[in-house]
């Protein structure tokens, strides 16, 4: 029996006919303090993604601004129904019949003083069908690189997993730090991800170290793709990026990638190999723990 998902629209359950492949694509940016510069380079990206087959795409985190300061993001927050930034997501989706995850965008909350850090997903025709608020916080020192990070003094933590209905199959969301918490994503497994995005803004020093290792794990814990957009480069903030955008299958091999500079990487992602994988090496059915057994 065929089931109708309310809020998309979009068929699902037994009698709805999954997609065997996908083509996505994963944009690295070097974002900066002029958000109609960056929305400006965003299309032309999101441009070439779609002339490239693309039919999902991840833009990366903070993709429209990243400021002098944190704080600064504050600056361009929009009310929860909109603004010029979810306009132009709106607007790229439908101009080019994509379904785009836009990165994120500082939205009002009801903390004055703190806004969340949504990823909004955009279905082809342009409409919002999901959004996932951050959930956790990069709050870290690095003294051996002299930087600080703050984020919960800017931001306010979300505090639900969103999983979300496309043509192509069930995609979860997520953002940069949460790929520290395996735990996140077994939530989104259980919730029937098949394809996992990642905007990303992860820092210069410590994607040199764990980035793809963490991607890839991702990736082979959960046999499901991941599209993994990361920022790149120095940032007006003095603070630098590490690129290496890419698309991971489901056997943790990378099949697209970006390393430095902005770019776009486009992958077709074999989702039939990926049902099949799950029949013949079942292991997310092995389990004996479930997430929140341990509380």
């Amino acid at each position: 029996m065929t089931e109708m998902n309310t809020e998309t629209g979009i068929e699902t359950g037994a009698g709805a006919k999954a997609a065997d492949t996908l083509s996505c694509a994963a944009i690295q940016m070097t974002s900066s303090a002029d958000l109609r510069d960056n929305l400006k380079r965003a299309a032309g990206l999101v441009g070439e993604a779609a002339a490239r087959g693309a039919s999902l795409v991840v833009l990366p985190e903070m993709f429209a601004f990243i400021g002098e300061r944190q704080r600064d993001q504050l600056g361009v927050r929009e009310a929860a129904g909109g603004g010029p930034i979810r306009d132009f997501l709106s607007e790229q989706a439908a101009r080019h019949g994509v379904w785009l995850v836009g990165g994120t965008l500082p939205v009002e909350s009801p903390d004055r003083d703190r806004a969340w850090a949504v990823s909004p997903l955009m279905d082809a025709s342009g409409a919002a069908v999901a959004a996932y608020r951050k959930i956790h916080l990069f709050d870290v020192d690095l003294p051996e690189h002299g930087q600080s990070y703050r984020e919960s003094s800017t931001f306010k933590p979300g505090a639900d997993a969103v999983v979300a209905d496309t043509p192509f199959g069930r995609v979860g969301l997520s953002v940069c730090y949460d790929l520290r918490f395996p735990e996140m994503f077994r939530l989104l497994s259980d919730m029937g991800a098949d394809i996992i995005a990642m905007p990303s803004a992860f820092t210069a020093a410590t994607g040199a170290a764990h980035w793809e290792p963490l991607v890839r794990a991702r990736a082979i814990e959960n046999q499901a793709c991941v599209i993994a957009a990361n920022q790149t480069g120095r940032h007006a903030n003095g603070k630098s990026t590490y690129g290496h955008s890419c698309i991971v299958d489901c056997w943790g091999v990378v099949r697209a990638g970006v390393s430095k500079g902005e770019g776009v990487a486009v992958a077709e992602v074999d989702l039939e190999r990926q049902r099949q994988l799950r029949r013949s090496f079942p292991c997310l059915d092995h389990r004996v723990f479930s997430v929140g057994d341990a509380a």
